[in-house]
């Protein structure tokens, strides 16, 4: 099994079925952005509303595995693949809860930046120890 050096569970929900019974392709990007974005406000200090310096997704990709439906619990796995100066390339794994099924696999890039000018800033500080801590062993 790949190893994450964190886990988060998320219940799916009644509206994460769509018409053919299964979570929707859509949710498992919700999915991804909802914990790696927690990782930064718990971890990293991040706040939405007011940080001076904010991520923005600038690539995201995933790769479905297996059909997963409510009232089924995911457990995904976060991990750092790159940490440059200003950006960061997550991976992301979904599971089923007992962790052995792998369902999907993903990235996501975020590049930092000024929240008002827009432009690229190096990652410091509190938040770049967050993102050290996703690096796996």
């Amino acid at each position: 099994m790949v190893s994450y050096p964190h886990w988060r569970t998320v219940p799916t929900r009644w509206k994460d079925n769509d018409v053919y019974g299964h979570v929707n392709n859509v949710v498992h990007y919700s999915v991804m952005d909802t914990v790696i974005n927690t990782w930064l406000i718990e971890r990293g200090g991040l706040d939405v509303e007011r940080s001076p310096v904010i991520g923005l997704c600038v690539e995201s990709h995933c790769s479905y595995l297996g059909s997963v439906s409510f009232p089924d619990t995911l457990e995904v796995g976060l991990r750092v693949a790159h940490l440059g100066r200003s950006s960061v390339r997550y991976e992301i794994g979904i599971h089923r809860q007992d962790r052995a099924e792998v369902i999907a696999e993903g990235h996501f890039v975020h590049v930092f930046v000024d929240r008002e000018t827009r432009r690229p800033v190096p990652v410091e500080g509190k938040l770049r120890d967050c993102l050290e801590a996703l690096r796996p062993a």
